[in-house]
């Protein structure tokens, strides 16, 4: 066998170990650990984790006597916790670690300002928001005007509004007021979040078709906000909004493009889909309805009590402070759509070079390097915490129930311990602006499927969905435009 031929299988066994190294070669967990799931299959571990994560680590759960386990995702260690006990531990040991990559960067990027307007208010109340969805049809008699009543799908229409507030907070006014733009960036934006799947997460270095369209959506992406740099670049105009701020920073393109995209799935999956919820449940729920329109009608009272103005141009005139912190109810009804809504799991990892105990008693530990995953519906889905914890019942916030106080660490929705939400503040006047505009502009609202008949049942939630996510089946709502 000559050199060369030599050379080659030597190669050619070197890739082949390498590879079986890296598929079948994975840290064994010490005794110490949480007991191993029985659910798992050579090579890729627990796929149940992926394809239905509530179940699993409720079946996961019930098979242990302390609640915690151990199971492997393709290579990865990981070990599930649950309970009080262990649930401090994971929120408050500074050993587990987060990824602190994207907090450091948005802690640096601007806020909303402090300033007596409502950056949101034209968006959601004037011409291109509410209002133009109130414009009267041309056709039909002047009956057919004041009864008739539009639809919309809201986790279409309101959804695409929370993309507009997210993209003029986090990026670009540019972008956020071209309607053209502005959708096709949600469509890179979708394409980009759709293409997770358990093979790239487990195996990343596998060419999955859905790399290459992600690669492509983030491409077209980059290329979108190249333009707008490129074009204040040559024009010398600058921007008063968080791009101007990253491009004074020497920040590139593609760190741009990494933040906002960063920036958007934190912002855009939770705040869209809870404000499209909300919207359901209030038009399923008349007493919660009145409340919040006696709510917004008492804010507008205080700062605009000129009542021969009509209750949206009022509202145009409330100060951002008052956005922010006069509307408790509407912050509820937000609260317990989040607690609905929030689905899969919160990750950490031991970055000490020793094992950290779960419980007091040190009879179980986290291996130095291996994962923690904990999932929110131990304290969500628990009727131990909440009353019929299927239902949207904002009351359970109210100080004589006070249901997400009943345990430390009751309510994960703002997030818990050492990482608390950071967009708290925008999601919360994202919804006080879409709700108090769509109860002024819209005097009634329904429940419709697609042919328009009205209906009483909110698709329920998939609690096997990783993060909060639009309903398997269409549902609409039903409007009447207000005198």
């Amino acid at each position: 066998m000559d050199s060369t031929t030599l050379a080659a299988v030597f190669g050619a066994l070197a890739v082949l170990s390498s590879a079986y190294i890296y598929l079948f070669s994975r840290p064994a967990f010490p005794k110490n650990a949480p007991a191993l799931t029985s659910e798992a299959f050579p090579v890729i571990g627990s796929l149940q984790f992926f394809t239905k994560r509530w179940d699993f680590f409720q079946r996961a759960m019930a098979q242990s006597s302390t609640g915690n386990f151990s199971f492997y995702a393709g290579q990865y260690p990981i070990i599930g916790v649950a309970g009080p006990e262990a649930r401090k531990v994971f929120l408050e040991n500074k050993g587990l670690a987060f990824a602190e990559g994207y907090a450091a960067m948005l802690g640096g990027s601007p806020k909303v300002k402090k300033e007596a307007h409502n950056p949101f208010s034209e968006d959601a109340g004037g011409e291109s928001g509410f209002k133009k969805w109130a414009i009267r049809r041309t056709y039909g008699t002047p009956a057919d005007f004041d009864n008739y009543l539009y639809s919309t799908d809201p986790f279409d229409s309101i959804y695409r509004m929370v993309f507009q507030f997210t993209m003029r907070t986090i990026a670009c006014n540019d972008i956020a007021d071209d309607p053209k733009t502005l959708s096709k960036c949600l469509e890179y934006f979708e394409t980009i979040d759709g293409t997770a799947t358990p093979w790239s997460i487990m195996y990343p270095w596998m060419p999955l078709w859905s790399k290459v369209q992600r690669t492509a959506a983030g491409a077209k992406l980059y290329m979108v906000f190249k333009r707008v740099v490129d074009g204040r670049n040559k024009s010398g105009i600058r921007g008063d909004d968080p791009l101007q701020y990253l491009i004074d920073q020497g920040d590139d393109i593609t760190s741009i493009v990494t933040f906002v995209v960063g920036a958007l799935f934190a912002g855009q999956l939770n705040s869209g889909i809870n404000a499209a919820y909300v919207l359901m449940y209030l038009a399923n729920n008349r007493y919660w309805l009145e409340r919040v329109r006696e709510e917004v009608s008492s804010v507008a009272d205080r700062h605009c009590p000129d009542d021969s103005i009509s209750l949206k141009d009022r509202l145009m005139r409330v100060p951002i402070e008052a956005w922010e912190n006069e509307f408790p109810l509407v912050d509820m009804c937000l609260k317990d759509s989040i607690r609905l809504q929030m689905s899969g799991t919160a990750f950490r990892k031991n970055v000490t070079d020793h094992e950290i105990p779960i419980n007091k008693s040190g009879t179980e530990v986290v291996p130095s390097g291996a994962y923690v995953a904990w999932h929110v519906g131990d304290i969500h889905y628990n009727p131990e915490i909440y009353a019929n914890p299927d239902e949207w019942d904002p009351a359970r916030y109210m100080p004589d129930r006070a249901e997400d106080k009943k345990e430390q660490y009751g309510f994960m929705g703002w997030g818990l311990g050492r990482h608390p939400c950071l967009g708290m503040r925008f999601a919360k006047l994202e919804m006080n602006v879409i709700l108090a505009f769509f109860v002024a502009y819209f005097e009634t609202f329904t429940l419709s499927d697609a042919q328009g008949r009205e209906v009483t049942r909110i698709p329920p939630t998939n609690r096997n969905n990783h993060t909060a996510r639009k309903p398997e089946e269409k549902i609409y709502i039903k409007y009447q435009v207000a005198a």
